[in-house]
């Protein structure tokens, strides 16, 4: 019908390579393909040799890609550790809220206390 969206296909590298599926993949590939060009241009307008500039052009998508690829997933790790940090927080502070294990409960009574 033409009120429905068409289910978007998703951009396959192999049967098992999904690229929409997998995080950071995508940007990973496109960073790569910019970085061989890059490189395999730069490389043939320095010296005008066709094969080492295509071997160089290889070898950058090859470091670009890696690069991003661990770079983003690095961030993506560092970041839900800190959301379970958060979370974890969080948590607590609804466990121990208006307790007699409440830290904030402590900081008062040690306060009150003190000369």
């Amino acid at each position: 019908m033409a009120g429905e969206p068409e289910p978007q296909k998703s951009f396959k590298l192999s049967e098992f390579f999904d690229v929409r599926k997998i995080p950071c993949a995508r940007e990973s590939i496109l960073y790569g393909a910019a970085g061989s060009l890059a490189l395999g241009l730069g490389h043939f307008l320095a010296t005008s040799r066709v094969k080492r500039s295509c071997d160089f052009g290889v070898g950058g998508f090859i470091l670009t890609t890696l690069g991003c690829w661990f770079y983003c997933r690095y961030n993506n790790a560092k970041l839900r550790i800190q959301q379970r940090t958060i979370e974890e927080g969080i948590k607590n502070k609804f466990l121990y809220e208006s307790s007699q294990f409440a830290p904030e409960r402590e900081n008062i009574s040690n306060q009150g206390s003190s000369p």
